[in-house]
């Protein structure tokens, strides 16, 4: 069976979305400070000045590039230039890690999803689309604008912002949690919430081209600077096996992934499916593609996955992906890779 070759290394593209007041920029600001060696590039489409004091940003952003000091880049753009902007930051001697679009508090954020995953750049990767909402003005705004319903139903991540300032702070979580479609909802204040749900924090300024799955176990351990606050916290498991993973099974996890269950990246070892190469695997809420590349020579053969997400059932979760391990001899029949390779980007579709 021919195995499709690995493209190459793929920038994760978010999308933050929500109406004017919500908190977007404030939940940006929070990222970029606490995106440890990660470089973000982010892309604010909105029209006007903006400034980012806590960088110590001077001025208005135009249509020009502003490279910052830490190594965060920020465009002000309309969405029709998205395509050119993701050229620019995508390209290798960028360094860029993630990708996080601001989209206005009026734009329509299914246009900019509906775009990125059209898009045939072959640097980048979808990686969710973020709703923020006002807690204490949901009501008011969802009685001028009946349309977050949908956007709500649309984010794979929701964060309900200002709860402090909320009069229920309850019911708006409730209300919230009702019109998702299985996204994770994340309750905060001032727009902390912990960037290991959005991205890989790098543990330095070393660049390092894959996922440590130690230093993310250690952060969901310590809670890293704001540890136990309601406001950073989320869920996560490692998940690693030496036994080899039945791909059908896999696919029937993924398939039926729990609500709240927001990212799932690592690596799987599918035995005697595909002897030559591992499988890198990138979901990002409904959101799922695999990537497979040759085991390196010298590392050992086993699956390393790290799943995160808001209330989720971590020993269920671990229970069954251990239903998924498959020791028993076979010959591996090219059937049952079907479903993997359904999430494989071909290299003629990267352009």
């Amino acid at each position: 069976m021919r195995q499709p070759s690995q493209g190459p290394q793929q920038i994760p593209v978010v999308v933050l979305a929500g109406f004017l007041g919500s908190g977007k920029t404030t939940l940006l600001n929070h990222l970029l400070h606490r995106s440890g060696g990660t470089r973000i590039g982010a892309i604010v489409n909105d029209f006007g000045a903006i400034e980012i004091d806590a960088l110590a940003v001077a001025g208005a952003l135009g249509d020009s590039t502003v490279s910052l000091g830490n190594g965060c880049l920020c465009c002000a753009v309309d969405s029709s230039e998205l395509d050119a902007y993701l050229e620019r930051l995508a390209r290798p001697d960028a360094g860029i890690d993630v990708i996080v679009i601001e989209a206005s508090g009026l734009a329509e954020p299914q246009e900019l999803v509906r775009m990125l995953l059209a898009s045939e750049h072959p640097g980048i990767v979808y990686g969710g689309l973020v709703e923020v909402v006002d807690a204490a003005e949901f009501d008011a705004t969802r009685a001028r604008h009946p349309e977050i319903d949908r956007h709500l139903a649309l984010a794979d991540l929701v964060v309900v912002n200002k709860l402090d300032r909320a009069a229920d702070a309850e019911r708006v979580l409730g209300t919230v949690r009702g019109l998702t479609d299985h996204a994770a909802v994340v309750p905060a204040t001032y727009g902390r919430i912990d960037p290991g749900f959005l991205f890989d924090c790098r543990p330095s300024e070393e660049r390092v081209g894959q996922l440590s799955f130690d230093d993310l176990h250690d952060r969901d351990r310590d809670g890293g600077d704001h540890g136990g606050h309601l406001h950073t916290r989320y869920d996560s498991l490692s998940f690693a096996s030496d036994v080899p993973l039945d791909p059908r099974r896999v696919i029937g996890f993924l398939d039926g992934r729990p609500d709240g269950l927001y990212r799932i990246k690592g690596y799987v070892d599918f035995g005697a499916y595909d002897t030559v190469n591992r499988y890198a695997v990138h979901a990002v809420g409904p959101f799922l593609r695999f990537y497979p590349e040759p085991w390196p020579g010298d590392e050992a053969r086993r699956t390393q996955l790290v799943l995160i997400g808001s209330g989720i059932d971590a020993a269920a979760l671990e229970k069954d992906l251990r239903a998924c391990t498959s020791d028993a001899p076979h010959t591996a029949d090219e059937h049952g890779m079907w479903g993997v390779l359904r999430y494989v980007r071909e290299p003629e579709e990267a352009g």
